[in-house]
């Protein structure tokens, strides 16, 4: 059976795939998730069969629906298409592919534009979270072309001010899931995180790196990857977030003292591979715990004086800064952050249908 339904393919900052409205799927999550497998054209190491890209940054999915809340203006869920497996996790948040969500929004009529900026304040139905996002809408109209530019993507692009607010606990409704800022593993200290998703830390000196390797090189390191699983098998049970052998939360990374005009060092694993670059949401949990006094982030740290509240990252594909907000009832001791913001740019690539080739049984033909 043939289905052929309209889609827009975007690039989200450092991400990319299509954007679907809810109410052009199927509502039952099972059969969803089959049509965006034959969509992406998984599994396929290629996803040849689909628009699909190859890639975990180009296996993603957003799904946008109006909301029914007077406070939201749109809602998101977040898909993280496997390409090796037939699986659709919708667990985790992208911060990169949330670029896109605002000019999409708008674009097809979900929401309003104004002159010359546009605020949307989209929830994340994956974490229940609200984003704030500001929009370069001039004449009512959205605009991407602008003198912005963020590492790991070409060219420069009209910014979008993403803020994302009462991040803490995102997943798991504490910011240090365990109880604690360190926890040993493997004879390791590592601090879990849990700021817009949860990330378990990795000093890059305890297993033997540096923490300024290529991706290529970290790829490559079976000995290196089969202990960074180790770790994050067993932390995902101290958080409570259960057997994580199948699923991508929580997330790992290995952290560094910067080598230059950064506060700290990484390499931020998908997680069984290098990111190219780093995850947005990601790098709000890292600039979190860099923030934090305790963690083994805040150790290597090495703050602006000038600028406390910037936490600028050095990952594989350059920097990439981040602004934390302390709410009113912070102490240096115990900070706590009623958001954190960052700057991305998006871009829409083409607008039109995918064709979706299914059998009998709603499997991919």
């Amino acid at each position: 059976m043939l289905h052929s339904i309209p889609c827009t393919l975007m690039r989200g900052g450092t991400s990319k795939g299509p954007y679907f409205h809810a109410a052009d799927l199927p509502a039952d999550p099972a059969e969803r998730d089959r049509v965006l497998l034959a969509a992406m054209g998984s599994p396929h190491a290629r996803q040849i069969d689909g628009i699909g890209g190859g890639d975990t940054l180009t296996s993603k999915v957003v799904i946008l629906s109006p909301s029914a809340r007077p406070d939201i203006d749109v809602e998101y869920l977040f898909a993280q298409v496997s390409i090796e497996t037939s699986t659709v996790d919708t667990t985790p948040n992208c911060g990169n592919m949330l670029s896109g969500v605002g000019p999409f929004a708008i674009e097809n009529g979900l929401v309003a534009a104004a002159d010359p900026v546009t605020t949307l304040r989209i929830l994340n139905l994956n974490t229940g979270k609200v984003v704030e996002a500001l929009i370069q809408t001039p004449g009512g109209q959205v605009s991407y072309d602008g003198l912005t530019r963020i590492d790991g993507v070409p060219g420069s692009g009209a910014p979008i001010v993403l803020n994302f607010l009462d991040a803490a606990g995102a997943k798991t409704g504490r910011l240090f899931p365990t109880g604690r800022r360190i926890d040993v593993v493997d004879g390791v200290e590592v601090s879990c995180v849990d700021f817009s998703t949860p990330l378990v830390f990795v000093p890059a000196a305890a297993l033997g790196k540096s923490g300024y390797e290529a991706k290529q090189v970290l790829d490559a390191d079976r000995a290196l990857k089969a202990k960074l699983e180790s770790i994050r098998l067993q932390v995902a049970l101290m958080a409570g977030l259960g057997d994580a052998r199948d699923k991508v939360l929580p997330k790992i990374a290995l952290v560094a003292p910067p080598q230059g005009r950064g506060v700290i060092a990484s390499r931020y694993f998908t997680p069984w591979s290098c990111h190219s670059a780093y995850a947005v949401t990601g790098a709000l949990c890292l600039a979190a715990a860099a923030s934090t006094p305790g963690t083994v982030v805040h150790r290597l740290a090495r703050p602006d004086a000038a600028d406390p509240a910037l936490v600028t990252i050095e990952q594989p594909a350059g920097t990439l800064d981040i602004r934390m907000t302390a709410a009113p009832s912070s102490t240096p001791e115990d900070p706590v952050y009623a958001g954190a913001g960052l700057v991305r740019t998006a871009r829409r690539l083409f607008q039109g249908r995918v064709h979706v080739l299914l059998d009998e049984h709603g499997e991919a033909a």
